[in-house]
């Protein structure tokens, strides 16, 4: 699949992104643009997310190939891969499958071990409850949207998301069918076996409940 990408400086050391669940480039903009005075900087929508094609298929093996093929088309060589929450997953699958691509990968706020996604699901689902043509203005639609997902920081996290379509419509940017249908996928962690030599870095954000002390 070919991903959506934006890509900042003109460094020879390439630093791809890849952004969480619900997430897309757009997320990581303005870190990007700082990381582009030592790199160049590709923030890439993953499938399923922004501006990247949606599709049924969403697992690590097939996200993970999906990374490899963007190297290849952007002749990208030994880059480093940062990957945040789902990002990281990715990150980390793409280590172990593909270490010979990669120099090294840093995974923020995520580890390798299986992750409920109960929350999730209850989100993907709220938001396909919404008929989205019924709203002419977006006021409206957040002031719906706010009966089901009251916590503010979350609900401006997914309406990131809502855009207007060609014709003139409401929209979501991610895929909530094919991630409703294939969310489970995600919470396996059978790609960690073994040993792997790719320096990894971990980031722990302080009040972070997903990555604990044990």
């Amino acid at each position: 699949m070919r991903l959506y990408s934006k890509i900042y400086g003109d460094n020879s050391k390439d630093l791809i992104i890849l952004h969480g669940l619900f997430g897309m480039s757009d997320n990581w903009n303005s870190l990007g643009k700082k990381f582009a005075a030592h790199f160049r900087v590709h923030l890439v929508d993953l499938r399923n997310h922004g501006r990247s094609p949606h599709s049924n298929l969403f697992n690590y093996d097939v996200m993970s190939n999906d990374i490899l093929e963007y190297l290849n088309e952007n002749q990208i060589q030994r880059p480093i891969l940062l990957g945040h929450s789902l990002g990281g997953k990715i990150a980390m699958k793409f280590a172990f499958t593909h270490p010979e691509f990669i120099e090294k990968i840093i995974v923020a706020d995520i580890a390798p071990r299986k992750y409920n996604t109960d929350f999730h699901k209850n989100l993907l689902l709220k938001l396909s409850e919404l008929e989205l043509l019924d709203f002419t203005n977006r006021s409206d639609l957040e002031t719906k949207l706010s009966e089901s997902i009251q916590d503010i920081t979350i609900r401006s996290f997914l309406l990131k998301n809502l855009f207007r379509n060609e014709n003139k419509e409401f929209a979501w940017r991610f895929n909530i069918k094919g991630l409703l249908n294939q969310l489970t996928n995600i919470q396996e962690d059978s790609f960690v076996k073994g040993f792997c030599d790719v320096p990894t870095y971990f980031i722990r954000g302080e009040k972070s409940n997903y990555i604990t002390d044990e």
